[in-house]
């Protein structure tokens, strides 16, 4: 074991032997390092103004991604490069291109938002010489400007996609052999225990030794993205003590495809798993590019979504209505469990004393299967779901419904099935009849709450109008479509 948090920020190796483990990366940034250069704007991994890139090794690759540091816990930087909108600049003053390009399209007005958004935008230029449009957007999505209405920050992007200059002259790739080296050497399998004024943070070095620490400790909270977590502390001020991090942890990043489905570890990232699920079913890529920022979904993971047990959670209605299954495991041995079975009230998962979810398991969606999910939000980017309804049907020969799966979140305490909306449909023929009698049975299914995002009788009359929506995208004709998008069905 080892007491010791390393990682490298900008140029400056840091070793950390006194650290809270809920102290943000923004407050050590602004605080310890007095780098004001990153700001807290909503403290929430929303509006952007906080982002810095975080670099790690992965898969023998130098990886940067943009987070938020308002959310973002020194606990889970070992090993890690982070870079600040100090680290762009050179020695003599001269702007980065991405800056300049700023400054050339007047992409700044009262300057708040501006390093955020040159962070992104620096995000994105390492990764992309030819961005297009839709991919520049994509990479502001997790930043907000009350000032400019973002076309001049838009066309800022487009007019340095090109500008290349030396590579000395970027501090990433100058640098780039040197800090793999440095990071490589601040690679371990030893596990990292560190506290101040008596609260801890672990960081364990294998996932055996994640399970022996929570068989010993099994209060302990398990962070991962900290998507959540994260406004625990900065909105909720809650003291947690101790914090296992497992972000680091290779074990839970893996992805593998076979013929039966699709298997991901607990621990992969949205960014990370946007290219599998988008390639094997479109629908889930188009839920991911919705959750969150760029910056959120750099960090959260798949399994820190479901293992949170939040009703409103994007993915689990969509994994249930793909039939998946989660694997927990502990030191005593590991057990299978039906995601819907997961969740059980409120709050309360199906999670043991020691237990962590490991992998998630979606099964092949057959090719004749059809499968939507569609999630409803007063802004269509970087907003919790209102609700978020996902259907998987199957057809015989004949248009008869041989299988159906439905699930919700924001429509009861848990996401759940719409057992009764299935019961009503299984064995009928697939006809705008059995939809209209099969949308009394939410009534059955369904008792939703009203908040200040949506009133019930909104969560219900949209639920059913969902599936209205399924069956019309699903056998609809044009002509059909429009009547349902003008309001007339």
């Amino acid at each position: 074991m080892t007491d010791c948090i390393r990682f490298i920020l900008n140029g400056e190796d840091i070793a950390l032997s006194s650290v809270d483990p809920t102290e943000t990366l923004l407050d050590f940034l602004r605080l310890r390092r007095q780098l004001t250069g990153t700001k807290e704007g909503c403290a929430e991994g929303d509006c952007g103004a906080c982002t810095v890139l975080v670099g790690r090794l992965r898969g023998g690759k130098l990886c940067y991604e943009t987070v938020n540091a308002c959310i973002r816990f020194v606990g889970s930087l070992h090993a890690t490069h982070v870079v600040t909108v100090e680290h762009l600049a050179a020695v003599d003053g001269s702007l980065h291109p991405v800056q300049q390009a700023l400054v050339d399209c007047h992409g700044s007005q009262c300057g708040f938002c501006t390093p955020g958004f040159v962070m992104s935008l620096y995000g994105l230029w390492l990764s992309s010489s030819n961005p297009s449009r839709p991919e520049i957007e994509k990479a502001l999505q997790g930043n907000l400007c009350r000032c400019t209405g973002y076309e001049p920050i838009v066309k800022a992007a487009e007019q340095v996609a090109h500008a290349r200059p030396s590579a000395l002259f970027d501090p990433l790739e100058r640098d780039r052999a040197n800090i793999m080296a440095r990071l490589w050497n601040l690679q371990n399998r030893d596990t990292i225990t560190v506290s101040k004024e008596g609260r801890r943070l672990v960081v364990p070095g294998t996932l055996a030794a994640l399970a022996d620490i929570l068989a010993a400790e099994p209060e302990a909270t398990i962070v991962a993205g900290a998507t959540d977590v994260g406004l625990w502390v900065t909105k909720q001020m809650r003291l947690l003590s101790p914090v296992v991090f497992v972000n680091h942890l290779t074990e839970l990043q893996g992805i593998e495809t076979d013929e039966i489905g699709i298997t991901l570890g607990s621990g992969v990232t949205y960014t990370q798993a946007l290219g599998t699920l988008g390639a094997e079913i479109p629908a889930l890529g188009r839920l991911i590019d919705r959750i969150g920022g760029q910056q959120v979904r750099n960090m959260g993971t798949i399994g820190g979504n479901i293992a949170n047990g939040s009703p409103i959670g994007d993915m689990p209605p969509a994994l249930i209505a793909l039939g998946a299954t989660v694997k927990l495991r502990s030191a005593s041995g590991v057990r299978m469990l039906p995601l819907e079975e997961f969740f059980i009230d409120y709050g309360k998962q199906d999670r043991r004393a020691g237990e962590f979810v490991e992998r998630i398991h979606i099964p092949r969606l057959a090719q004749e299967n059809r499968f939507a999910v569609y999630k409803i939000s007063k802004r269509r980017d970087e907003d919790i779901s209102t609700l978020c309804g996902a259907f998987r049907l199957e057809l015989d020969d004949e248009n008869v419904v041989t299988g159906i799966r439905i699930a919700f979140g924001g429509m009861a305490a848990t996401p759940k099935r719409a057992r009764a909306v299935e019961a009503a449909l299984h064995g009928r023929p697939w006809t705008e009849s059995a939809i209209a009698e099969a949308r009394e049975a939410f009534e059955r299914d369904f008792t939703p709450l009203t908040d200040w995002r949506a009133s019930a009788e909104y969560r219900r009359l949209t639920a059913k109008n969902l599936l209205t929506r399924f069956f019309l995208e699903t056998s609809g004709t044009p002509q059909e479509l429009m009547r349902f998008a003008t309001g007339e069905v």
